[in-house]
């Protein structure tokens, strides 16, 4: 409940404050494991760094995201559930020298997934869990930019309790700059 109340905090700052005030939305859907789909939407705040090196530019940003998990919650596939998730992200960015449109990234944050996740075989033993990404992306146009990314994501709680199954997602992110 305190991660929602702050993402929502920073989400609906006044006009005047800049620094808060997010730089890019997006939706993202996919689809995991046993056939749970997630669908999410979010926001990214660009840290106010980038480093060149040979190969590219070094950026990051912070995302959160808020969405729900539909999910086959039995042994027998009848009943569907809809977990939760709330999410905060930082990602390290790069963007090629010799392909500056496009971009790969990684991430690694922390989400409360409620109720726990179950589904097929698999049930999380805790509702927070960490989430790790890889993604690539292009960048398309120049006044307000949107990205695409396909994106790698594994859900677990790392090992605090057990049963640890972990769940991995294949997702579609759609961004748009602001």
């Amino acid at each position: 409940m305190l991660l929602a109340a702050a993402l929502l905090s920073v989400v609906m700052m006044p006009a005047g404050s800049t620094a808060l005030e997010p730089s890019a939305v997006f939706a993202q859907i996919g689809v995991g494991d046993q056939r749970a789909r997630a669908y999410l939407l979010g926001a990214d705040w660009d840290l106010p760094w980038r480093h060149r090196f040979k190969i590219g530019v070094l950026s990051g940003y912070f995302e959160g995201a808020f969405g729900r998990w539909a999910t086959r919650n039995d042994m027998h596939g009848s009943a569907t559930a809809w977990p939760t998730q709330l999410s905060v992200t930082p990602v390290l960015r790069i963007y090629p020298t010799r392909l500056p449109r496009y971009f790969m990234e990684v991430g690694v944050g922390a989400n409360y997934i409620v109720p726990v996740f179950e589904s097929g075989h698999k049930r999380f033993s805790t509702e927070f869990n960490f989430g790790d990404h890889a993604a690539i992306g292009r960048r398309f146009g120049t006044r307000r930019p949107t990205e695409l990314a396909v994106r790698v994501e594994h859900f677990s709680n790392a090992g605090i309790a057990h049963p640890n199954p972990g769940e991995n997602f294949i997702q579609l992110r759609y961004s748009l700059r602001l």
